[in-house]
């Protein structure tokens, strides 16, 4: 049995370690609390691009636009496919990098031809270490998602659909489903999909109210799509993410403060037993000096 100066060393250091899980928890839950109200704010402007679109579609169903192009031409062994995956910055968040991580590898390997953009550091030195090339890594974007940081990453990426140096973009990322059940998702960027964007008739009748999109709405595509839909598209899964991040966190450091307090039950039975014996071992010994001195 260790000594009880061991068991003391030990109690001090996993209360210390339990101090830390306990102030991760907190901090977590507080980037958690704002993640939401931000995609919560941002949810009407997002939600009026895609019914636009949506609209746009459907008025115009013969519309030949170039973020609709699927290029049917191009075969399945010849398509550029760019993944953008998710990642976080930091671990001791349970299963949330290795979930995703693990579905970019399977996607990459069923691709002929990908292309991978890496969000977050976990990503890139998962990468890095396995000799996968990626394109480009946008480093410190997840820990602060903001429109700004969304605009980079979704701003290369529409580039380089035009230039016809991607057929496809896909973003990989997490959604928070709900406080206990987190989800990767994979969503296509690009090109658009018109079975996508159903459209619903306005309430009070079947009637299509006279709408014109000026110049034309395959110019009012060329605006929104860009800086609205994909923009947008990319900003939610970046909150997304954030959000699912900080509840596999909380998760993560709720677990090792419980642990912990089971841990400290259990040295604390130790250490008394340890003392107890080693008061024992002391009265026997006094009591044998003590016989040994009558005689």
């Amino acid at each position: 049995m260790a000594s009880t100066s061991e068991i003391k060393n030990r109690i001090a250091s996993v209360k210390e370690t339990q101090k830390i899980t306990n102030a991760m928890y907190l901090i977590a839950s507080s980037n958690l609390r704002k993640a939401k109200a931000r995609l919560e704010q941002a949810a009407p402007y997002f939600t009026k691009m895609h019914t636009t679109i949506a609209d746009i579609l459907h008025r115009s169903p013969e519309l030949s636009h170039h973020f609709l192009d699927r290029r049917p031409e191009i075969p399945a062994e010849q398509r550029k496919v760019g993944y953008v995956v998710l990642s976080g910055d930091k671990g001791l968040a349970g299963a949330y990098n290795h979930n995703v991580l693990k579905l970019a590898e399977r996607r990459l390997r069923e691709t002929a031809r990908p292309k991978l953009f890496v969000v977050g550091l976990v990503g890139r030195a998962y990468f890095q270490e396995r000799n996968i090339p990626f394109e480009e890594d946008f480093s410190y974007v997840v820990q602060n998602p903001t429109m700004s940081r969304a605009r980079d990453i979704s701003d290369e990426l529409v580039q380089q659909f035009l230039d016809r140096e991607l057929d496809e973009v896909r973003i990989l990322y997490t959604e928070m489903v709900s406080a206990l059940r987190l989800e990767v998702r994979e969503q296509t960027l690009l090109p658009l999909v018109r079975e996508n964007f159903p459209w619903e008739p306005p309430k009070g009748g079947p009637l299509l109210p006279p709408v014109t999109y000026l110049p034309s709405p395959e110019a009012v595509l060329d605006a929104i799509v860009p800086s609205g839909y994909v923009r947008g598209m990319v900003f939610g899964a970046l909150v997304e993410a954030f959000s699912s991040e900080q509840s596999a966190r909380m998760t993560a450091m709720e677990s090792a403060s419980d642990n912990a307090r089971d841990m400290l039950k259990k040295l604390s039975l130790t250490y008394n037993r340890a003392r107890q014996a080693a008061i024992t071992q002391e009265i026997t010994e006094i009591a044998g000096g003590a016989q040994n001195a009558r005689r």
